[in-house]
């Protein structure tokens, strides 16, 4: 099948299987590394992107379904080499060890941020219960989403 995608501001038409997950899209016909696949169940959260400003799993979507759509992927938060907010805040707070999840950990928090600016402590651990860590403990990824969100 023939799709249309807009990943990162660059139009894409490509020729997928029907059964194609985003996911695998992403990163093997685009070659945009950067979204992990981690648990292939939905579970962990590591292959978040936004997909029309909304924060998904790209585990959970055929490519097909994004036929059409505006993806922003982690390759695509960085303006002119100067990174997002929160990936500054991750960096600057170390809300990450091995960063296998801190992709779609960033991504999952911006998507947070965009529905709440100003969230609490609790909010940001329950806005993120869906992406899995094994390294940090939260800890620091709470504390780099509050710090990005200015409510240190």
């Amino acid at each position: 099948m023939k799709v249309s995608i807009t990943v990162n501001g660059k139009e894409h038409h490509s020729d997928v299987e029907p059964r194609t997950l985003l996911v695998h899209y992403i990163r093997e016909v685009l070659g945009l590394t950067g979204t992990n696949v981690g648990c292939d169940s939905s579970s962990c959260g590591a292959c978040t992107i936004h997909m029309n400003g909304e924060a998904v799993k790209s585990c959970t979507i055929l490519a097909v379904q994004a036929d059409g759509a505006k993806l922003t992927t982690i390759e695509g938060l960085a303006k002119d080499g100067v990174m997002h907010p929160m990936q500054t805040a991750f960096m600057e707070n170390h809300g990450l060890q091995c960063g296998y999840c801190t992709p779609g950990m960033v991504m999952a928090a911006i998507g947070l941020l965009n529905e709440n600016p100003k969230p609490t402590e609790e909010q940001v651990r329950v806005g993120l219960e869906g992406n899995l860590c094994r390294c940090t403990g939260y800890h620091n990824i709470v504390k780099s989403v509050l710090a990005a969100a200015g409510s240190k």
